[in-house]
């Protein structure tokens, strides 16, 4: 094994044995260990692994990696191609299907393993997704644009606005509808930015993801891209939404509002579930749209889109705990922060302890909102003395919004105007349905612990 090999981080113990039986990345290894045998195509370690081990794909798509104890034999099988990852070839477009535009902007979706780290990074485009899901051809005519390509734990208010704008662009030049390829872990902050950003909408605007990366068996990037391409092309709906697995199998995809759906596991399929409120549809795998609901903007070619981008970065979230120390609001007062959304518990409280700063805050000027810590229900600040007293402190309740999507809201609202009362006035307005008129039981996501 050569110096470039090495780059693939086998190193030590492990490097000297795959150099004395002949072996390379990509090559096809037999490893006997004891009375077992196992084959498959060596591929490279992280860099933070250690030399005791080697580490083959199987023929099932999965990787195993063999410690290499006295009595291992490796044995090389074949001359092998090392791994990589090239852009399939395009599927010819139909010229009588609808025109969707697929933008990337990174995430898992748009991922795949890095065998030089071990790790998942960034790497195939909106074109390359179009390439490995063939099926999208017979259902649109898809464009693609790589807008960015960054983790969603990087994105901000500034992407949100460029997001916004773009879709605004594509929406201006007359297509169908569009799917945004978002990692999952902030999804549902984009997506609510979105559905305050983009008002009157004429078409879908799908915002999708995946747990898994694409170059994985168990991936859900193809089940669900394919699902936001059919919703973008054909539902009859006009709304930001998010299109995510329903359950752990590839049956269906459901679609849920961007301002009343929230990522509540972190690696499970399933795991992005509507908070106070239901999907508003869902796709099946034979590519049905069924609607849930009645209560839903209809899609309009002849809508005006109106653009609202601006988001302000000059807001905080703020979550109460047994023991909080309340001078955490002052350090927020003090710089220049116009906005702070209390993630409080219950029906809408904070300790007693909190008054002074949040009447400090108040007074200058800062915009005091309060979410509840609740996965469900709403607020009722007017229970409890407690709640009673914040509201006459100026806190201003978020309904049945959970902090999420309050904090989204609270940084669009601060975009929108620097007027106090006019911006109290829009954070107590729903915009696009972000409040629910009354909050419904939700008896299976509760006795499912939200899955």
């Amino acid at each position: 094994m050569n110096q470039d090999e090495s780059k693939s981080a086998y190193r030590g113990r492990a490097l000297n044995v795959l150099t004395q039986a002949g072996c390379e990345v990509g090559d096809i290894i037999r490893i006997i260990k004891e009375d077992k045998t196992y084959e498959g195509i060596l591929i490279p370690r992280s860099e933070s692994s250690d030399d005791k081990h080697v580490v083959i794909k199987m023929k099932s798509g999965y990787n195993i990696g063999v410690r290499l104890e006295p009595n291992v034999k490796i044995e090389k099988v074949g001359k092998g191609i090392k791994p990589a990852f090239a852009s399939p070839p395009l599927p010819p477009q139909k010229e009588e299907l609808p025109k969707i535009v697929i933008m990337s902007t990174g995430g898992t979706i748009a991922s795949r393993v890095d065998y030089r780290t071990g790790a998942v990074r960034s790497a195939i485009s909106a074109s390359d997704l179009y390439g490995v899901v063939p099926e999208l051809a017979d259902l649109a005519r898809v464009d693609t644009q790589i807008l960015l390509s960054t983790y969603s734990e990087n994105i901000t208010q500034k992407h949100w606005t460029q997001i916004a704008q773009a879709v605004a662009e594509h929406i201006k030049q007359g297509v169908n509808g569009l799917v945004i390829a978002h990692g999952t872990d902030t999804m549902t902050y984009t997506a609510a930015a979105l559905s305050f950003a983009l008002q009157n909408l004429p078409v879908p605007v799908i915002v999708v993801g995946a747990q898994r990366s694409s170059d994985r068996p168990s991936s859900d990037a193809a089940t669900n891209l394919i699902g936001a391409v059919k919703a973008a092309a054909y539902g009859p709906f006009a709304e930001v939404v998010v299109a995510m697995h329903e359950t752990i199998a590839d049956t269906t995809i459901t679609l849920n509002r961007g301002t009343k759906v929230r990522k509540c596991h972190t690696s499970r399929r399933d795991a992005f579930k509507p908070v106070n409120g239901s999907p508003i549809a869902r796709t099946t795998s034979d590519k049905e749209i069924t609607m849930l609901t009645t209560d839903y903007r209809k899609r309009d070619s002849s809508a005006k889109l109106v653009l609202k981008p601006n988001f302000s970065e000059k807001v905080a979230l703020v979550k109460f705990y047994p023991g909080f120390d309340p001078s955490i609001i002052d350090w927020y007062a003090e710089r220049d922060i116009k906005g702070i959304l209390l993630e409080g518990t219950g029906l809408g409280h904070v300790s007693a302890r909190c008054f002074g700063a949040i009447e400090n805050a108040v007074s200058q000027g800062v915009i005091v909102a309060l979410a509840s810590q609740c996965i469900w229900g709403r607020l009722n600040m007017n229970v409890y003395d407690t709640g009673r007293d914040l509201l006459k402190l100026g806190v201003v309740p978020c309904e049945d919004m959970f902090p999420e999507t309050a904090l989204v809201k609270l940084m669009w609202v601060l975009g929108q105007t620097r007027d106090l009362e006019e911006a109290k006035g829009l954070l107590k307005t729903n915009i696009a349905g972000e409040f629910s008129p009354r909050t419904l039981p939700q008896e299976e996501q509760i006795n499912e612990g939200g899955m």
